[in-house]
């Protein structure tokens, strides 16, 4: 009979973790709450009839009732160190100039970035052992934190045990997702803002305590000696570090990897998080943007934005300084208020072309700074927060240094307020302005307009693009500066004597920079259209289409059907390339450069002879990690060179992946579609098979 019963409640856990996996993790139930709370009270008499059974991971766990005298302190395995500080784009352009400087060249070829919201709540570290929820603790003073295993036990998004309700998460890969041996992370404990307003209601109207924010609610609510308190209260978490893993089956070589690791183990993982290549690091700072734009819109409080390094062994090598990883940096936000009047709207063109109106204040103190400018970050949020020139507006200082309108206060209108509209051309090279279709951002796309100037510059001479040695952002910025260069052609007609004359231009390093600018003009068609610029085009995506396209000029010419019939291309893609070549200035800018020499066609590519060597026609590669004796765009060329076709992603599509060391997410996503996995080896394998067969034949 208890073995019976037993077995009974064995399976009730499993089914409420599986329901709470759904309902708190997933959101999407596959049960009523009245079904629920059935199973849970039974689960709870069977429990109470036999205690010898009770167990620290059951979901009864979760209403607390745990009464402690202080919390005990516990020490963590290693540091729980804070993060440097960026308070605008600029600051991470910069801390990625730190980076590269400190990776080899070919350690920045593969460098990525992971970026995530840095939540408001309270730090938490979780700790299980053979899959159960061992302790969890406070992150304290980051040496010591203080165990509020008890309470973190009544948190519903915390799994007590690992794997966690593989049954509700079918879509995941679990592939050596089993419990490790030990694991430990951190994660942060939070409050939805929701949930916070309606808890604070409730006790107002019960004469309770009330909290100033979410934030300090999650902490205090996690403080508390008696855990049923703690019970009572919205508190989730989400998960984003392992610190310690040990004895898995696989063992993640990147953070993204170690993201996914831990939502096949049942893990809140944010969805908010992403991934971004080196060569997309400005697709990845409007992101960061556009993020701290709709942050009132989230459901949850974030402070800033996280963005780390990728890879976990370039992690290892760039190290710390002081109490900092040089690896990581927190973009943060949020600051102190002030009202003052609104006086005008104007408009800012950023290097990418994305036009931000900013506000022009009367001035006034933020946190002991004089504001008198102000972001309103895009044309929705001034007409969804409904601002008007003449308000008088809420004022903060984003991080506590980039001031923002956070809205109107429509209370003391007096009608004198004029409402604003995002002008029809951009007011730096009256050029017309364009919002693509479902996005938020305005943009000047004139490539020749003076404020995406710099940037442009340094994003056409880097190492993805042109690729001109000892040409960077010192040189764009002073090259601007100086009025040599007024677009992007004019980097091919700089006048070297007057260089010559610029304070540390000696004749060996003109001379050489000269060079560099003239060995550029060799490089492929995809490599001028890569350093063009345009949105959502990248190395891959312009390789892609000048395979299809005998020159620029040709593409110039191109429809967005035409284009959008490319795979991995697509209408967006389309759509962004046919309205750059449609505006006159970048037109003439192309024929400037072919003036100057720079290649604007492709080599021809030979038509196969009936007796030539194709073995992998019609078939699809994906390349991924360090190859022993190929860059990737030699071995590009020799699949190329015997029929095949390399894209960058893989998909149910791709017929091979060829992988080399430190192979990361593509991989992990190869084997579980089951594509065929392939050394450089067994790449030549494959055509000296062929070649005998065609010799036998």
């Amino acid at each position: 009979m208890a073995k019976s019963e037993l077995q009974r409640i064995e399976r009730l856990r499993d089914l409420l973790r599986t329901y709470q996996y759904e309902y708190y993790i997933l959101d999407s139930p596959s049960v009523s709450d009245a079904e629920f709370d059935v199973l849970f009270r039974e689960l709870q008499a069977l429990e109470t009839e036999h205690p010898e059974y009770l167990s620290d991971d059951s979901p009864t766990m979760r209403v607390g009732g745990f009464i402690a005298e202080r919390f005990e302190k516990t020490q963590h395995p290693m540091p729980m160190l804070s993060l440097g500080n960026a308070f605008g784009s600029e600051d991470l352009w910069a801390w990625r100039e730190r980076v590269k400087r400190l990776l080899s060249e070919e350690q920045q070829a593969e460098l990525a970035y992971v970026i995530e919201p840095k939540f408001d709540g309270l730090t938490v570290v979780l700790h299980y052992a053979d899959g159960r929820f061992s302790l969890g603790a406070t992150r304290g003073d980051g040496e010591v934190g203080e165990n509020i295993s008890a309470n973190l036990r009544t948190v519903n998004s915390i799994p007590l045990r690992i794997p966690h309700a593989q049954k509700a998460n079918p879509d995941a890969n679990l592939e050596g997702s089993e419990a490790p041996s030990r694991l430990i992370v951190r994660g942060e404990a939070y409050v939805d803002k929701a949930d916070f307003e309606t808890f604070n209601q409730k006790q107002a109207d019960q004469e309770g305590r009330t909290y100033a924010n979410p934030r300090n609610f999650a902490a205090g609510s996690l403080r508390q000696l008696d855990s049923s308190i703690s019970a009572g209260r919205p508190l989730k978490t989400w998960v984003y570090q392992i610190l310690i893993l040990e004895g898995a089956t696989t063992e993640p070589t990147s953070h993204w990897e170690s993201l996914a690791y831990l939502k096949s183990l049942g893990m809140p993982v944010c969805d908010e998080i992403a991934q971004f290549t080196d060569e997309d690091f400005e697709q990845m700072v409007e992101y960061i943007e556009d993020l701290g734009a709709k942050r009132d819109k989230l459901p949850y409080e974030i402070d800033g934005i996280v963005v780390k390094v990728d890879s976990l062994a370039m992690q290892d090598e760039l190290g710390f300084t002081g109490k900092d990883p040089r690896w990581a940096v927190a973009y943060k936000f949020a600051g102190e208020e002030a009202i003052t009047k609104l006086l005008e709207i104007v408009i800012n063109v950023g290097r990418t072309g994305a036009v931000t109106p900013n506000a022009v204040l009367e001035p006034v103190q933020v946190s002991g700074v004089t504001v008198q400018n102000a972001t309103l970050h895009n044309e929705d949020y001034i007409k969804e927060l409904d601002i008007r020139i003449g308000d008088q507006v809420v004022v903060t200082r984003a991080g506590e240094v980039i001031p923002k309108v956070v809205r109107p206060v429509t209370e003391l209108r007096d009608g004198s307020e004029i409402v604003w509209e995002m002008p029809p051309a951009c007011p730096n090279c009256s050029q017309p302005l364009n919002r693509p279709e479902g996005e938020v951002a305005t943009y000047c796309i004139n490539n020749a307009c003076p404020a995406r100037l710099v940037r442009l510059v340094e994003y056409f001479v880097s190492r993805g693009a042109m690729d001109i040695e000892g040409f960077g952002f010192k040189q764009a910025e002073l090259f601007v500066e100086e009025g040599f260069i007024k677009d992007l052609a004019d980097i091919y007609y700089l006048p070297w004597d007057e260089i010559l004359a610029l304070e540390g231009y000696k004749e060996k390093r003109v001379e050489n920079l000269r060079l560099g600018v003239e060995a550029s003009k060799e490089q492929p068609p995809s490599r001028l259209l890569t350093g063009l610029g345009i949105r959502f085009v990248g190395s891959t995506v312009a390789e892609t289409i000048m395979d299809h396209y005998v020159s620029v000029g040709d593409l110039m010419e191109a429809t967005v059907e035409e284009l959008a019939e490319l795979e991995a291309i697509g209408p967006k893609i389309a759509q962004s390339v046919v309205e750059f070549f449609a505006l006159a200035p970048n037109r003439e800018l192309l024929e400037k450069f072919g003036a100057a020499g720079v290649r604007l066609k492709g080599d021809p590519k030979p038509a196969p002879s009936e007796h030539s060597l194709q073995p992998f026609a019609e078939k699809t590669f994906v390349i991924t990690g360090t190859l022993p004796s190929m860059s990737r765009s030699d071995a590009k060329a020799f699949i190329e060179a015997h029929g095949g076709k390399v894209t960058g992603s893989v998909s149910a599509k791709t017929d091979y992946l060829l992988a080399g060391e430190k192979a990361g997410s593509k991989l992990t996503k190869a084997e579980g579609l089951g594509v065929a996995v392939v050394s450089e080896d067994e790449l030549n394998g494959l055509v000296e098979s062929a070649l005998s067969a065609d010799l036998e034949s």
